[in-house]
């Protein structure tokens, strides 16, 4: 068993633009392959995982009033 916890928050949507998950950053291949992964590459795609979360965010409330 490994000892990275998914990301999975159980918001499964891919973003059409990006090809990443909006609940948590992955794309659909990701997601896929996420239980046969080494758990280094799990900590790699991890790391990753944040600021894609950040550029969809950040897109989806561009131009919108704060």
């Amino acid at each position: 068993m490994s000892d990275v916890a998914s990301p999975c928050v159980k918001i499964c949507v891919i973003d059409t633009r990006t090809g990443w998950c909006v609940g948590c950053g992955r794309t659909g291949a990701e997601i896929g392959a996420w239980l046969t992964m080494s758990d280094d590459a799990k900590r790699a795609l991890g790391a990753a995982l944040p600021a894609r979360l950040k550029a969809m965010t950040s897109r989806a409330t561009r131009g919108r009033p704060r």
